[in-house]
Formats: C-alpha cells, structure tokens, sequence
C-alpha cells in the first residue's frame, strides 16, 4: 500500500501525477527473488532436460527459462539434424553461437539490412552466405541474422549445442521469428 505524499512534496513537484509504490514493489520483488534463488538448480542432470518436437527441429533443453536453474541469462538447447535434413529456419535479435558435438553439416546466412529513418526498418539479404562446420566447430550468428542449420551426412545425425542469450528479451526485444519449420515437424 503506498503512502500519501506530503502536500508541500506535490506543491514543489508541479504534478499532480498519482502516487505509486513501484520501487517498495520492486524491493519486494527482489527480495523474493533472492529466496526463491536459493531453491534453484546449481546442477542440471541429463533427466532433468526436456526433449521438445519443435517448428526448429528436435532440441533437448540444456538450460531454459521454464527450468528451475541459477543461470538467468542464457538459453540453452542441444540441437539434433538428422541426416542429410535441417532446421527450421529462423532469426532472432539475440545473437547464436554453436558448438558441434558431433556430425558435419553448413549453415546458411542471410544478412539483415537496417535503416532507421521514422521507424525501424528491416530487411535480409536475397543470396545466403555459406558456412561449413563439423565435429568440434564453434559457429557465430550476429544478431537478428536469419539462418538455418544443414546436416550434410546423409547418413549419420548430426549434433549441436546452441546458446542465445536470454537478456535481450528483459530489454524488451523479444523478436523470435521462424520463417520455415524444419521438415516433418
């Protein structure tokens, strides 16, 4: 419950705006976060990481916002391509690195174009660039870069550990857009 503001702190403010406790709120807030904290997973066992059928493809969730762990910050996914198939394909603001596991396979790229004159504007390029990764590659994708993930092998999976960052989201970029879905989804 806020308190009442004292007449002389309105008359030297010129407002009349309402009175909030949004800060003893957020104190509040805090407080309760920092005790549910405690709770949370320090360690997350393989049993304890979903597998979901997605419009990405089949991902086993490492870390996740959903889950009961301490990391806040990251998304976490293990990402399985079967062979010779890909991803869905997707673009995010956040930006994506991958750690092949296991397999060899190519991404595609499609650069985004930025303008902001009025309003943000956004497009892609029409050609992708190309590139090849395999067992023990690390891959970076920059920021709301549209790209879909291939397994070369015809006849082996291929595996990948995918990590975006979370944090751009709680800034109130919560772009997340998938343009196709990954075959048989």
């Amino acid at each position: 419950m806020s308190k009442s503001i004292d007449p002389r702190e309105r008359a030297r403010s010129h407002d009349d705006a309402p009175a909030a406790d949004f800060y003893t709120q957020a104190l509040k807030a805090s407080e309760q976060f920092r005790n549910d904290y405690k709770g949370r997973l320090n360690v997350v066992k393989a049993s304890q990481m979903p597998l979901e059928r997605s419009p990405q493809g089949l991902i086993k969730h490492i870390i996740n916002e959903r889950m009961n762990t301490k990391e806040c910050c990251l998304e976490m996914y293990q990402q399985f391509l079967p062979p010779g198939k890909a991803s869905g394909k997707h673009r995010h603001l956040s930006e994506e690195i991958f750690y092949v596991i296991e397999g060899s396979g190519y991404d595609l790229h499609w650069d985004v174009r930025f303008d902001c004159n009025h309003e943000m504007e956004f497009s892609w390029e029409e050609e992708p660039k190309r590139f090849d990764w395999q067992q023990g590659d690390f891959v970076y994708i920059p920021p709301y870069c549209m790209h879909k993930h291939f397994n070369a092998d015809p006849n082996n999976e291929a595996r990948i550990v995918v990590i975006n960052s979370r944090i751009v989201k709680a800034m109130g970029f919560d772009w997340y857009e998938q343009i196709e879905e990954a075959e048989g989804y």
